[in-house]
C-alpha cells in the first residue's frame, strides 16, 4: 500500500520520530514521509512511533491508497527530496 505520513510531536521526540519513520518511508519535507509499505510493516511503525509519543499533546496521521497511481501531487516550490534519483 502506498501511504502518507504527517506527524506533529513535541520538540524533545521530533528527532527520534524522523529517525523512526525514514527507517520505512522516504522523507520528502519536515514531518512528512511518503511510500510504498506493507500492512505488518505499517503495523510495526505505528507501534513504535506510539511508544514514542506524548498521545495527550502529539499525533501522527496516516493517509493510505492501494498504490501512488490513485494519487495525483503537484509540487510548487522546491521540492526537498526527490524520489526520482537513479544510482
Amino acid at each position: 500500500m502506498y501511504v502518507i505520513l504527517v506527524y506533529d510531536i513535541g520538540e524533545k521526540r521530533v528527532g527520534k520520530m524522523l529517525k523512526l519513520c525514514r527507517k520505512y518511508l522516504n522523507w520528502i519535507q519536515n514531518s512528512v514521509f511518503e511510500g510504498e509499505i506493507s500492512e505488518v510493516k505499517l503495523e510495526e511503525l505505528r507501534l513504535k512511533a506510539r511508544a514514542l509519543m506524548d498521545t495527550e499533546s502529539d499525533s501522527l496521521i496516516f493517509f493510505k491508497s492501494r498504490d501512488n497511481n490513485w494519487l495525483y501531487k503537484e509540487i510548487v516550490g522546491k521540492e526537498r527530496n526527490s524520489l526520482d534519483n537513479i544510482l
